[in-house]
């Protein structure tokens, strides 16, 4: 049986990869089964990113009330998301990157998906991060 922290993580990624109006689509269809959505679309070169990377995550989970505006749900964002940027920041250091995140919040569980393409030359590398954390209701 598939625990709700996985299926959690397998929508965050869906998100990820989705375009923007299957997002649309998929925010509907998960609202119905009581599971939080969102994504945002970020880029630039990964070592000046980081930052901005975890503001746009924090900021759409807040946007879209995934978390309340407190210490401990705004800390689990930044560390999930954090987790999902050290996944893929060896394979992405020093380049251009494009993508999306994906957040999904079901019950206690929150996860933050990174899909991004990596730009060389004309050879784009893609690359997946995941990061979760549990929080109280």
């Amino acid at each position: 049986m598939e625990s709700n922290s996985t299926k959690i993580a397998k929508i965050a990624a869906r998100m990820a990869i989705c375009d923007r109006k299957e997002e649309e689509e998929l925010k509907r269809l998960y609202k119905n089964e009581n599971i939080q959505v969102t994504a945002v679309n970020i880029g630039g070169n990964i070592n000046t990113s980081i930052g901005k990377i975890l503001e746009s995550a924090l900021v759409a989970a807040k946007r879209n009330n995934l978390i309340r505006e407190e210490h401990l749900h705004e800390g689990a964002v930044i560390g999930a998301t954090r987790d999902a940027i050290m996944q893929i920041y060896n394979r992405a250091s020093n380049q251009n990157i494009g993508g999306k995140i994906g957040i999904a919040r079901g019950g206690e569980h929150i996860s933050v998906c990174i899909f991004l393409n990596i730009g060389l030359l004309h050879l784009d590398e893609v690359v997946i991060g995941i990061g979760h954390r549990s929080l109280p209701l």
